[in-house]
Parts: structure tokens; C-alpha cells; sequence
């Protein structure tokens, strides 16, 4: 699977279970209504997360934003509030989950089926808000490293 591109992401869950994750498993569903899914394993820290908050947001990362990625990913970065401490990010108006700014593009989803598989759950959200940021080059993950994938020309 390291030769599928995909796009990066940050999930994010806010209040109580405050929590951030790195992604690139995670795609639209559908357009009418407007819907995504991400896959959560099971024994990270945001399967228990989304499985209680019912909702969650996404960052989806500019190629800027490496070091913001691979922070989220890294499994020894604080937990809680404190994995947000100096990292730019905004409240969602829908959720309260953390949309780091900066970002191409955000979503604010509500949960409406999970599907476990395997050793991982497939979550499908609703999408209940949405913005863009400034176009910029888009964040890749290919073959086991972050690559910048440029913004087309308008």
C-alpha cells in the first residue's frame, strides 16, 4: 500500500476527549449529502475519542504543514490539551474539534455509522460544515515519505 498516494490529514476531537491524529486513511463518501469516512484503529487514542465525542474534524494539510503532520503522528507528543500547545488551530463553530490553521481546506463531520474491520474501525461522517484556506500545494504520502503535490495553475 506505501505505492498509493494519498493526502494527509489531521482528525481532531475537542472537548473532553481533546485529541489530534495524523491520516491519510480517509476519503469522501459522498456528495449528496455530503459525507467522509477515516479509519481509526483500535488501539489508538482516537477510536475512544470519536467512539465518545460522536464527532470529529478534519485538517486537510497544506505541504507546508509536514512538520504539523509528522507531529501528530509522532506516538510520543503529549496527550490531551497539551498536544495543542503551540500549534495554531481554531475551534470548530459545529464541533469544537481543533482545525489547525493554515490548512487547505476543513471539515466538521458528525458521526453516522462506524463499520468495524479487522483491527480497525471505518467511521462515515456527516459533514455538518466546511471552509477553505488560501489554495496552496497539497501534502502527499507516497512510498513511506511526504511529498508536495503543487497546486494547479487557475
Amino acid at each position: 500500500m506505501s505505492l498509493f498516494a494519498t493526502g494527509v490529514t489531521v482528525l481532531s476531537v475537542g472537548g473532553e476527549h481533546i485529541h489530534g491524529m495524523t491520516a491519510n486513511a480517509f476519503t469522501s463518501v459522498s456528495l449528496d449529502p455530503p459525507s467522509v469516512l477515516c479509519c481509526i484503529a483500535h488501539s489508538a487514542v482516537m477510536y475512544e475519542a470519536i467512539t465518545s465525542a460522536g464527532h470529529f474534524g478534519v485538517s486537510i494539510m497544506e505541504a507546508g504543514q509536514e512538520g504539523v503532520a509528522r507531529f501528530f503522528a509522532d506516538k510520543k507528543r503529549p496527550l490531551g490539551p497539551g498536544q495543542f500547545t503551540g500549534v495554531d488551530w481554531t475551534p470548530g463553530p459545529r464541533t469544537g474539534a481543533p482545525l489547525l490553521n493554515g490548512s487547505l481546506a476543513w471539515l466538521e463531520c458528525e458521526v453516522t455509522d462506524a463499520y468495524a474491520s479487522g483491527d480497525h474501525t471505518v467511521f462515515i461522517g456527516d459533514v455538518v460544515g466546511a471552509s477553505r484556506g488560501d489554495t496552496g500545494d497539497g501534502l502527499l504520502f507516497y512510498s513511506g515519505a511526504f511529498h508536495r503535490a503543487p497546486a494547479p495553475s487557475r
